[in-house]
């Protein structure tokens, strides 16, 4: 037996109200949000993000300088430090 397509199973979905409804899963607060301590939160964790994503920036930067530093003493050249720094 042959399966329907994605397309005609998605239209037998039942999509009724009662279904879409997630107020039965809402939970009684003790106290009410702390939209201040949130929001601080946002912002620190977007710092840790950028601080995270700088330093492997330079993690990478410095990598492949290292990288190419090696790769010119390897070949026996000289004065390669001053050469590749940045």
């Amino acid at each position: 037996m042959r399966k329907a397509p994605l397309a005609a199973r998605h239209r037998q979905l039942d999509t009724s109200p009662e279904l879409l409804d997630l107020s039965r899963y809402d939970q009684p607060r003790d106290e009410p949000d702390d939209f201040r301590h949130r929001m601080l939160a946002n912002i620190a964790a977007f710092a840790f993000t950028v601080a995270l994503a700088a330093i492997g920036i330079w993690l990478a930067m410095s990598i492949a300088d290292l990288r190419k530093t090696q790769d010119c003493a390897l070949m026996g050249w000289h004065d390669c430090i001053h050469k590749h720094s940045g």
